[in-house]
């Protein structure tokens, strides 16, 4: 900004014109940190039991080269579901046949299931975060070309909401605070636990396995909010 200057100081409308911008400018500020930050597009959605897969694991199940091919996009941007499934087996011999593998592939084995699925095939499931698989149970994956034995990686997931930075400004919360999610319906519940899980790449979006869904009957929900 430059001002004119003369014998006698400043250029009266040069002060003018000055104290004229530094208002508008301050007001400008004011209205702009009083203006409510327009509220969220909230998804909820039931994520069902699923496989994440790495690349080699793939191909040992479906043969060499195989690659995962789209059945269904999902919401998050760059994951689909794929056509491909597979059996999987628990430490008693019971089974779960058609569960379906996620993409893009993965740098670890994780399969995803719901408490239920858990005590139908024996295995008593940790809750975590994805990716955090260290000491967790393990199955036998089959597939129509060989089979794998996971050491480890069979978990119910923790619920979590993903999210970009701008929805977490507008939540006031950091990565991996715990929020609420309340859903109105006839059987309403409130979950406490859920994960914020921050990414540019996100899209606002809570997942909440089958177990979870089904109580709150989350398919005829009338309202779902989220809360720090």
């Amino acid at each position: 900004m430059s001002t004119v200057a003369t014998a006698r100081g400043l250029d009266r409308t040069a002060v003018e014109k000055l104290v004229r911008e530094v208002v508008r400018q301050r007001l400008g500020k004011s209205v702009a940190a009083t203006r409510p930050a327009a509220k969220p597009d909230l998804r909820v959605n039931i994520s069902a039991r699923h496989m994440h897969i790495t690349q080699a694991a793939l191909e040992t199940l479906f043969g060499p080269g195989a690659k995962l091919t789209v059945f269904r996009s999902l919401y998050q941007e760059g994951q689909f579901a794929s056509e491909q499934m597979v059996t999987i087996i628990g430490p008693r011999h019971r089974t779960i046949t058609n569960l379906r593998i996620l993409g893009p592939c993965r740098p670890e084995n994780q399969i995803e299931l719901a408490f239920t699925d858990g005590i139908a095939m024996g295995i008593d499931l940790p809750v975590r975060m994805s990716g955090d698989i260290k000491g967790t149970p393990g199955c036998i994956v089959l597939g129509p070309k060989g089979h794998i034995e996971m050491k480890e990686g069979v978990i119910r997931a923790l619920r979590h909401a993903h999210m970009s930075p701008a929805d977490a400004e507008y939540y006031g919360v950091r990565n991996n605070d715990m929020m609420k999610l309340h859903i109105e319906s006839n059987c309403g519940i409130t979950l406490e636990g859920i994960l914020a899980r921050i990414h540019p790449s996100f899209k606002l979006e809570v997942h909440l396995d089958t177990d979870e869904g089904n109580a709150s009957n989350l398919a005829n929900a009338s309202r779902v909010e989220l809360m720090k």
